[in-house]
Order: structure tokens, then sequence, then C-alpha cells
């Protein structure tokens, strides 16, 4: 098990009952914001943009939100401006992490950041030194009682889906940021329930870490999710279910 696209899922499926929200709703904000001011407010001329709202639908984000960010973005409306910003990194057992950040304050982001990381035994690193472990790519994850692995396979891979992986209890359906959409839209127009699905950056090596390295790792991650100025997380992870499973439940 890749560990942490398992422990994506689980984040994916518990946000949808807490109170973080709002907080994703910002996060998604900010991203469509800069989406726009990059590359203009048509999706259908930026891909990037189309992503973005993409992943506010996934989360069920109001249509007039999705308007106002793109309004922001392209300067119709006011709002903060934000950069983009990577930080690579070290978590516990040589884990490597990469994060993306959107900041409008890049010395207080990047102060807070290293303090998660040094709490949480791990270490933030220089530029390069763990991206090279990754390559920008999208997963899909869909509960195995939710379709049959020939089917899905199938379907994934005639919409341009580049491989399907056996996560324990969930296919995992890898493909480019470039078929991201279509293929996201395949399986759901077959009636197929998505667990997860995200555009990022995906590991193309794995650390196994175990026991109380693992659940560092997982706090690591799960602080470094929640900051209100990142925007993703990816570590190169391997981390059994039962470690994962005794870290959700603690």
């Amino acid at each position: 098990m890749s560990g942490h696209s398992k422990w994506a899922s689980i984040k994916h499926k518990k946000g949808a009952a807490d109170a973080k929200r709002g907080k994703i709703f910002t996060k998604i904000i900010r991203e469509i914001a800069v989406a726009a001011r990059a590359g203009g407010g048509d999706p259908d001329m930026n891909p990037r943009l189309r992503t973005a709202i993409q992943g506010a639908k996934n989360a069920n984000m109001p249509a007039d939100n999705v308007k106002r960010a793109i309004q922001k973005g392209t300067g119709q409306l006011e709002g903060a401006q934000y950069e983009e910003v990577i930080y690579e990194g070290y978590g516990p057992g040589g884990v490597a992490i990469y994060i993306t950040a959107l900041s409008d304050n890049k010395n207080r982001t990047v102060s807070e950041v290293r303090h998660i990381f040094m709490k949480n035994g791990g270490q933030i690193g220089t530029q390069g030194c763990v991206s090279f472990r990754f390559k920008r790519g999208a997963y899909i994850d869909i509960d195995k009682e939710q379709a049959d692995e020939e089917k899905l396979m199938d379907l994934a891979l005639a919409a341009g889906a580049d491989d399907i992986k056996d996560e324990g209890d969930a296919w995992e359906v890898i493909t480019t940021p470039e078929k991201y959409e279509a293929v996201l839209e395949a399986i759901k127009g077959a009636g197929i329930e998505v667990a997860d699905s995200s555009v990022g950056y995906i590991p193309l090596d794995y650390t196994k870490v175990e026991g109380k390295q693992a659940h560092q790792a997982l706090k690591l991650v799960e602080e470094l999710e929640d900051h209100d100025d990142v925007q993703s997380v990816a570590a190169n992870f391997d981390i059994d279910a039962k470690d994962i499973a005794e870290y959700e439940n603690s």
C-alpha cells in the first residue's frame, strides 16, 4: 500500500463530515484566483483554472464562490495577492515531502512550515532536495465495492488513464493532469462513486515507515495539510493499513 493515497482518502471522508469545509473552500478559492490571474478567467482557455474549478465541484462549492474567486484573480474584485511557493523536506524515517503553497507573506509561511517539520520529527530542506522523487500527476481513488477491477480498468484506460493500482480496500487510478478530467468524468458517468481525487505530485519511490515513525509521519503531513497557506502535500511514505488505522483512532 502506498500509504499517502490511502491517508488522503481517509482525510477526504473525514473532511466531508467535520468543520474543516471552510478551510477547504479557502484553499480552493486561492487556487482559482491564482490560476485566473496567471492564465485568464476563461476555463476553456486555462487548463489550470479548469482543474481548480473541478476541485471546487468535487467539494460542492457554490457557483457564486467560484465566480467571485475568478473575479478576484482577474482584478474585477479586490483581493489579496498570493505567490506560489514550493517547500521540500524530510519526515521521520527519511520520508520525502513535497509541498505547494500560496502565500501573501513568504517569510511568515516558511517560518511556520519549518516549525511544523521540527516539532514532528522532520526537517525542511533546500530547493531540489526531494523534487526529483516526485512527478506531476493525478490520482482517483475508488473503494473496491464500487467497481469491478476489469470493468474499471477497461473504462479508465479507454478514457486515457495510465494505470490502476490495488491499494488494499481501494483501486487507485493514475493519470496525467491533462487526462484527469476526462478519466474522472468517465468514471463518474458510469455511476461509480469516487472516494477521493486530486491533481498534484505522485512519488516515484516509497519509504517504508512503521510504528512510532509512521504515526509521526502522518501527524506531520496532517499538520502541514491543515496550514492555511498549504495547498497540497505529497509524501512518499509506505505505511501499513494497521498503522494508519491506529493513528486515525488515537
